[in-house]
């Protein structure tokens, strides 16, 4: 027996032929998306990078990675999720109004 597969949340996507708003909300969509997954990836190394100083030597160089991490995570994460949520409002709205 064969189901049919249901579109995940990342298969979703916009029709944005010929709407120069919707062609830019799109290009940003992908741009934070990408800042989430880096910004991520920076919080995961932090992460490694003190517990691997806590069961070995803690040396300046692997604090310095795990600073370094939540910095650079922070500062990709911070606008790329207000950012998300807008562009997901935005979308919202105008599906609503009918655009």
């Amino acid at each position: 027996m064969t189901s049919t597969p249901q579109p995940s949340k990342q298969a979703t996507t916009v029709d944005v032929s010929g709407d120069p708003v919707r062609l830019r909300r799109a290009l940003i969509d992908r741009w934070t998306k990408l800042a989430k997954r880096v910004g991520y990836l920076c919080f995961g190394v932090s992460i490694v990078a003190v517990f691997s100083g806590l069961a070995t030597s803690f040396t300046p160089l692997v604090g310095e990675l795990a600073a370094g991490g939540l910095v650079v995570g922070s500062i990709l994460l911070a606008p790329s999720i207000v950012l998300g949520y807008a562009i997901k409002a935005a979308e919202k709205e105008d599906r609503l109004n009918g655009n």
